[in-house]
């Protein structure tokens, strides 16, 4: 390989960037898209592959937390923005990117990293595995009703400028992370994630609108407190029967279900409307258990946060573990070898220890596996099933899957990066 790597200048940003956009289709940018993400660009974490003066690879980390079993959030690699060119494929370009980019999270002390993959194939290879899901649904809201829990008729809903209630729609939103392994504690700038109005992201519908839920006798000055927000656009439409509008939701949190379910009731009742169209939810959404008909909610899942265990000790340390377990892992990872061996994990809801020991192993499997169950949202016993984790105790898949696997609500990831 001729090329060489270096850590992205200030003044090397837009071609570094441009070398990205075309790598995925070529359309430039709006001003207002481009200044985001320049904003958030962490260029220390960020590197360029060069041929001479030509940029011919990208990739990038932000600097995230990220929640995980037991609510504790934990510093991790938000790894992104990673292009190779096509006129430099096999010349060993993204994997030296790979290479580079883990050994900076090591120094830095992070024990994960984590990417959303627009093609799924590539990153096994480096340690990724698919630790969480996301949801898309097409609801017919003209043939589906709700059954609302009680205490929803108790909340006041209003309308309100998103960028007025920015600061209390967060307080919401952080809140909720404890509670969901793999949503991320969002960092000064990342509140505008969720912000963005351009005429791209709107595809022709409205200018994006917030409507909170509020309880009265609250702690607001006013005797309220928000405890919940939807943001959304509406698409008008007409057909021959008369209105097809389209309520295209962008984000929904809410701290518990009567805000919850008084929110989705809102969404179905907006007037001209026929649909509420959703791309990313969870896949253990609440409202799914409101709703009359499950089979005219259009609901199709697809694969989003891969996680990757860059400190084998340190990131099974970090979370807990739904059963008492103590179980030895001979870990494969010729990527990363520093986490090759074995390590003895015990742990239970309270907290967890994992070392290094001489001990035989009672699970063989590879960091990718780890990092698939790592959120609880794929059990190991599924794994194992797969034949991706080797039992080599009996009933040491059953003991360490009951540990893992999540007790609470599934992982998901509110919104890419």
């Amino acid at each position: 390989m001729t090329t060489e790597l270096r850590a992205l200048g200030k003044d090397d940003w837009n071609v570094w960037y441009d070398n990205f956009l075309r790598a995925f289709g070529g359309s430039p940018d709006l001003a207002e898209e481009r200044e985001f993400w320049q904003t958030l660009t962490e260029c220390d974490r960020s590197i360029g592959a060069w041929d001479g003066d030509q940029c011919v690879g990208t990739a990038a980390a932000f600097d995230f937390r990220i929640s995980v079993p037991g609510g504790t959030v934990v510093p991790a690699a938000g790894v992104t923005m990673v292009s190779v060119a096509a006129t430099h494929r096999r010349r060993g370009v993204l994997t030296s990117m790979m290479r580079r980019q883990l050994d900076d999270v090591r120094s830095r002390g992070e024990s994960l990293a984590v990417l959303t993959a627009s093609e799924p194939v590539i990153y096994g290879r480096f340690g990724y595995g698919l630790a969480s899901h996301r949801m898309s649904a097409e609801i017919d809201t003209t043939r589906v009703r709700l059954s609302v829990p009680p205490g929803t008729d108790d909340l006041r809903l209003r309308y309100a400028n998103p960028a007025d209630v920015l600061d209390v729609c967060e307080a919401v939103y952080a809140r909720r992370v404890p509670e969901r392994p793999g949503m991320l504690a969002r960092r000064p700038g990342w509140e505008q994630v969720e912000m963005r109005d351009s005429d791209r992201h709107r595809d022709g519908a409205s200018p994006l609108q917030c409507v909170v839920a509020e309880r009265i006798g609250g702690g607001g000055g006013d005797g309220s407190e928000v405890v919940g927000y939807a943001r959304f656009r509406t698409k008008s439409d007409w057909g021959p029967g008369g209105a097809e509008g389209v309520v295209a939701l962008s984000a929904l949190e809410a701290v518990d279900p009567a805000a919850h379910a008084a929110l989705w009731r809102f969404l179905f009742d907006i007037d001209l409307t026929s649909k509420i169209v959703a791309h990313r939810l969870p896949v253990d959404e609440p409202a799914l258990h409101l709703v009359s008909d499950i089979r005219r909610c259009g609901l199709r899942v697809k694969d989003d946060l891969y996680v990757r265990l860059v400190d084998v000790g340190a990131a099974l340390r970090a979370r807990t573990y739904q059963a008492p377990l103590d179980v030895v892992f001979e870990v494969e990872d010729s990527f990363c070898p520093w986490n090759e061996g074995r390590w003895r994990l015990t742990g239970d809801p309270k907290g967890a220890t994992c070392e290094r020991t001489a001990d035989a192993a009672d699970l063989s499997l590879s960091v990718r596996e780890l990092g698939t169950a790592y959120l609880g949202g794929v059990s190991l016993a599924s794994l194992a099933a797969a034949g991706r984790v080797r039992e080599l105790r009996q009933g040491a898949v059953a003991e360490a899957s009951t540990g893992f696997f999540a007790a609470g609500l599934a992982p998901w990831l509110p919104h890419g990066f």
